[in-house]
């Protein structure tokens, strides 16, 4: 799978080295990724990066080919950068193969392909003139690039692990949430009362992400009973827009730390959307790792993710979530 990030906004950042190259990826994914295959893309109308987990073998290499060079494709990408993180470097070099192969093929200039061990970088396709047997040392925590990033307030993340941890279930705000669910009273959202609830969730939602609050339990407990009929659900993202996002991001993070498991699916499926109209492929891809425990086959879920598999411009959601 991949993992779709724009260009950060407000940011001008010139690669010129195998450094800025390497550098430039966790700050582009938020994350410092390990065991990947990283593609950063150049040339089309609106530049994207992503990322696809690298197989463990040769054999499972060619889908991962085609799932980055897909949405390459469907974007018009002229040329890309090819980083495979692995110290494995027999597969790394059968995947760099591949994929300039496939790529080239296609009509897309592979610009370089790198392969580093997160310490060292190294020729991806083999021996190269004036490059060390053994690698080139590099550090990205000391780059420029990493500096401007921290400077603009972007957080960047040891691993994929520690990003999704931000998402991990918070024990106590669950059981408190467990506890205000059996206490719930009056009717389940249905047809007789779903006016009711529509108006309810809009309002919560709303004045939370406008306020930069957090639900208290009882009404996180009345919000993921809601969320249960489609029509409220789809009633608790009517003011999520690029310019909200971010802030829906926020509400709905806390609210997925703070929801059981059975009750998951919902609130995940509408973080993972939030997060893509963010921007934030890679959290986009936590939340719906997290949605998959109740439910791995939840229609929006499925939806958000093929947005990600082609980076799809948040611009050209229309509102609908069914």
């Amino acid at each position: 799978m991949t993992t779709r990030a724009p260009r950060p906004a407000g940011s001008v950042l010139t690669v010129r080295t195998p450094e800025d190259m390497l550098a430039l990826v966790p700050v582009v994914l938020g994350f410092a990724p390990t065991d990947s295959i990283v593609m950063l893309t150049f040339g089309a109308a609106r530049p994207f990066h992503a990322r696809c987990d690298l197989p463990a073998t040769a054999e499972e290499l060619p889908a991962a080919v085609g799932a980055l060079l897909e949405p390459a494709l469907v974007h018009g990408v002229a040329r890309v950068i090819l980083l495979v993180y692995t110290d494995d470097e027999p597969l790394a070099t059968e995947a760099a193969w591949l994929l300039c192969g496939a790529f080239e093929r296609a009509g897309v200039s592979v610009v370089e392909a790198l392969r580093t061990d997160g310490t060292r970088w190294f020729p991806a396709l083999g021996e190269r003139f004036g490059v060390p047997a053994g690698g080139v040392p590099y550090d990205v925590d000391t780059h420029p690039f990493r500096a401007q990033a921290v400077a603009e307030g972007r957080v960047l993340h040891g691993s994929r692990d520690s990003l999704r941890d931000t998402l991990a279930t918070d024990p106590v705000g669950t059981g408190r949430v467990v506890a205000a669910l059996a206490g719930l009273t009056g009717d389940p959202p249905g047809p007789d009362h779903r006016a009711t609830e529509v108006a309810w969730v809009s309002d919560l939602v709303l004045t939370h992400v406008w306020a930069a609050s957090v639900p208290g339990d009882d009404d996180v407990a009345r919000l993921l009973r809601g969320l249960l009929d489609v029509p409220v659900r789809d009633a608790a993202v009517a003011s999520l827009t690029r310019p909200t996002a971010p802030r829906h991001v926020a509400f709905w993070a806390d609210v997925v730390r703070r929801t059981p498991v059975p009750m998951l699916a919902a609130p995940a499926a509408l973080l993972a959307l939030a997060a893509w109209q963010a921007g934030h492929g890679a959290l986009a891809w936590c939340a719906l790792d997290r949605c998959a425990e109740a439910d791995d086959a939840y229609p929006l879920a499925s939806l958000v993710a093929r947005a990600l598999e082609l980076a799809l411009e948040p611009e050209g959601w229309d509102g609908a979530v069914e």
